[in-house]
């Protein structure tokens, strides 16, 4: 009781002589957090609680900052006190909009007051970080801002920690990971709704008085039905090339939340974070509540310049290996489904060397004894070779592949489980399942809880058991087929309000694991498509599958939303059988956008198909510095054109590629030249339509004549045709 009372009354202390001392000399507290295009400046109040000042360009001169002020945004209404943009506004204060954070007191208190301690700035990887801490003056309860800013590429990421020294545990109802403000005349979200084989779907509107509310409650599978993610357009809906935006992204693979409320007065401000939903969290004293990190970037020139910043920190700082290359792969899924054995997948071993990709990729359906897994039905969990399919294990498999000249990758699902399964029946207390109720199962599975450490240790075992017994093993797809549904932990007890939480946070444990043992084989993150997109969880996966939705046309689309925030290395392709009425050419040229994977039969193809692929491998693999590591323009979008065109420029300037698409012209439309953009307008350019296939030529105006940049970028390219279903790649080289 006595360290209690001696907490509280230091942080009063710490309040009334900061605020005495501001106040007699005069001095300001102003931390800035900058990049080299934008500035977020915060200020630490008379009243020594810390506001948010400015948010947008950078300013060029220091003394600039001491023009703005804290209460430059305070309400208008007198009958309201001057509450300015607080940074971490807090339940029960004066403002009488959503709070960042919500906390119950030991003693039934819902009221918080934060005020400035103290603040730091170091360098770290890439950027420098500012800590500002932050405590309520009547109890001991510290939150921690915090806020990496990378100059070079005009992102900031934020998150809070939240702790206390009360007796007994603390109840957070909300915990948002940032707050920030906008005094604009409109804002404009662009939001990105979802559902399977029909993901990253962009929408805008209007954002009114009031709040908008994105989240999701699925638990596991959480993007779903939207995606962690959206952009904000300021004077009017985000264009491609122009204006001011915000597009901003959670790292949090559970439920997560956006809220977007505009004020009395016209302000917004924008709450990313954990949804809060049947997660009340019981915080106990010394415990860390650490929100995920959100990042965010202000682009002044469209989403296209926010695009490109934001897949160049993936590509350094948010993706796993996101500096080096990506393996092409033939996934046997399409072909075979889970009817193989041993010799047919040997076979496809070949058909992969024959194809040049660089490894097969085994998926569902070489698992299970007891259970052997024929279907969706069955198998899930009992990750042990079926005998009679694979009677060499996974060794003989490693050594096919090696003997074909391939490398070999496999599928598994660690974090779910058949009701028809051994590990089901030996630990039915594994599982999230309500006690008392008739069990709902989504896809005839069940969630393992990760929320306990015994299912850590054996969702590790999975994928440790599989690389120690067969270290040849070098790719992993990892799935997640199901949200989470009958929410309730037999191990969480009386924290059921915890589950949501801690099991997503019970994942990260295992893939720390994973990553710390295996730090250099790369995975696949899925979840039946793309509902798993965050980069939180891409630190551990070098790439995610965005769709199992593989029709070209639908991907047009799919990889279009998602390229706003994922650059084209983290973004798996196949090229399958979907959608036949498109050719072999169209559906690998639209594939080839991203990581390229094939998921066929080849000898389902004509000779000048396969040759076609075949061809297509080679040249993917010749253009990664562009198309891998370059910078990405969407040129012509597919939501406002019957056409597509996307262009990849390597950092030199010295080469390009252009993906055209034709996907539903009008007779004889008129066709627009589509300019380019990002290339060296001194330099002058070989044009040259690649990728065609075996036998035909080429029909594009331009083909093997030079060009300026300045032409290219000027007037352009007669890039499309009023065919239907037609694709072209053009590749640019300086001289």
């Amino acid at each position: 009781m006595k360290s209690l009372f001696s907490a509280i009354l230091s942080a009063a202390a710490l309040s009334a002589s900061f605020t005495t001392a501001q106040a007699q000399t005069g001095e300001r507290n102003i931390i800035r957090i900058s990049t080299d295009n934008t500035d977020l400046v915060l200020e630490v109040g008379p009243n020594n609680r810390l506001y948010q000042t400015y948010l947008g360009p950078r300013l060029m001169f220091e003394s600039d900052l001491h023009n703005l002020s804290w209460s430059q945004h305070a309400a208008s209404d007198v009958s309201v006190s001057a509450r300015g943009w607080e940074a971490y506004s807090t339940s029960g204060n004066e403002d009488f909009f959503e709070p960042a954070l919500g906390i119950t007191h030991s003693d039934g208190n819902m009221t918080t007051y934060l005020y400035y301690v103290d603040s730091t700035q170091k360098p770290v990887d890439g950027g420098t970080l500012t800590r500002i801490n932050l405590r309520d003056d009547r109890y001991p309860v510290d939150v921690t801002l915090n806020y990496v800013a990378y100059p070079k590429e005009n992102v900031i990421k934020t998150w809070s920690e939240i702790s206390h020294r009360e007796k007994k545990p603390v109840s957070l109802s909300q915990y948002a990971s940032a707050m920030l403000y906008f005094n604009e005349p409109e804002y404009w979200l662009t939001e990105f709704s979802s559902d399977w084989a029909k993901e990253a779907m962009m929408s805008s509107q209007k954002l009114q008085f009031g709040k908008k509310v994105i989240d999701t409650k699925l638990g596991s599978r959480a993007a779903m039905h939207t995606h962690p993610f959206f952009e904000i357009g300021f004077d009017g809906p985000v264009e491609e090339n122009n204006g001011k935006v915000l597009m901003g992204t959670l790292g949090w693979t559970g439920n997560f939340r956006f809220t977007f409320e505009v004020d009395n007065v016209g302000n917004l401000r924008v709450i990313p974070g954990i949804n809060p939903y049947a997660s009340i969290y019981q915080l106990k004293a010394g415990d860390v509540f650490t929100t995920p990190e959100f990042i965010f970037t202000l682009s002044y020139d469209g989403t296209g310049q926010g695009s490109r910043d934001l897949h160049d920190w993936a590509r350094r700082y948010g993706l796993k290996d996101g500096q080096g290359e990506r393996m092409t792969l033939l996934n046997n899924w399409e072909n075979t489904g889970c009817d193989f054995n041993q010799d047919i997948l040997a076979e496809l071993m070949k058909e992969a060397k024959h194809l040049g990709v660089d490894m097969f990729l085994l998926d569902d359906g070489w698992f299970g004894n007891k259970y052997p897994r024929k279907d969706d039905h069955a198998g899930l969990g009992d990750w042990e070779e079926t005998r009679d399919k694979l009677p060499g294990g996974i060794a003989a498999l490693v050594k096919a592949a090696d003997d074909a000249g391939v490398k070999f990758g496999i599928w598994i699902e660690p974090e779910m489980v058949n009701p028809r399964s051994e590990l089901y029946e030996k630990h039915p207390d594994w599982v999230i399942e309500q006690p008392n109720r008739d069990t709902y199962y989504y896809r005839n599975q069940l969630v393992l809880d990760l929320s306990n450490p015994k299912v850590q240790d054996h969702v590790f075992g999975v994928v440790d058991r599989i690389l120690t017994e067969n270290p040849g093993v070098a790719y992993f797809k990892w799935d997640c087929n199901s949200p989470i549904t009958n929410i309730y932990s037999p191990y969480a007890k009386d924290r059921q309000g915890q589950l949501y939480v801690d099991h997503i946070r019970g994942i990260y444990k295992v893939l720390d694991r994973v990553k710390d043992k295996y730090p250099d084989v790369p995975m696949m993150l899925c979840s039946g498509g793309g509902a798993r997109c965050d980069y939180e969880a891409l630190k551990y996966f070098t790439e995610f599958w965005c769709s199992d939705n593989t029709d070209p046309i639908e991907r047009i689309y799919i990889q279009w939303g998602f390229s706003q925030f994922f650059p084209s290395k983290a973004m798996a392709a196949h090229v399958t059988n979907s959608n036949k009425s498109t050719s072999v050419k169209f559906r690998t040229d639209v594939a080839a956008m991203c990581k390229l994977g094939f998921d066929i039969g080849l000898k389902e193809l004509q000779d000048d198909e396969l040759a076609y692929c075949r061809k297509a491998v080679a040249e993917w693999k010749r253009l990664q510095p562009a198309v891998m590591d370059g910078d990405m323009f969407r040129l012509v979008s597919p939501y406002k054109s019957n056409h597509a065109a996307v262009e990849y420029v390597d950092k030199s300037k010295s080469s390009a590629v252009v993906f055209a698409y034709d996907l539903a012209p009008r007779f004889q439309e008129k066709l627009n030249a589509v300019k380019l953009q990002g290339l060296d307008p001194d330099k002058r350019y070989l044009v040259k339509e690649i990728c065609l296939m075996p036998g035909s030529e080429s029909l594009f105006p331009q083909d093997n004549k030079t060009y300026t940049g300045d032409y290219l970028m000027k007037v352009g390219i007669d890039a499309f045709t009023c065919s239907h279903n037609s694709s072209r790649i053009i590749e640019l080289k300086s001289l």
